[in-house]
């Protein structure tokens, strides 16, 4: 699946990916591929990308939103 993860002024991710998990207002969630359509906010935490060549990517944020649908992955970031 394409995930992209965007903050205000850079790209922190733009690839390809397995699985994302992500730190929901809920508590953690993970996407993989051909999830079901969803939107979601997020909370302070941290983003764990597995890429398709395996190997794990980390990024905190403070906040943002995830949309998702079709294996296309958009995470707004603060």
């Amino acid at each position: 699946m394409h995930i992209r993860i965007i903050k205000p002024d850079t790209t922190l991710f733009e690839g390809q990916a397995t699985l994302i998990q992500l730190p929901g207002t809920g508590g953690l969630f993970e996407i993989m591929e051909n999830h079901a359509p969803i939107i979601s906010s997020l909370a302070e935490g941290t983003i764990r990308v597995q890429t398709a060549e395996a190997e794990e990517k980390l990024f905190d944020i403070k906040a943002g939103v995830v949309k998702g649908q079709q294996n296309d992955i958009l995470v707004l970031v603060q």
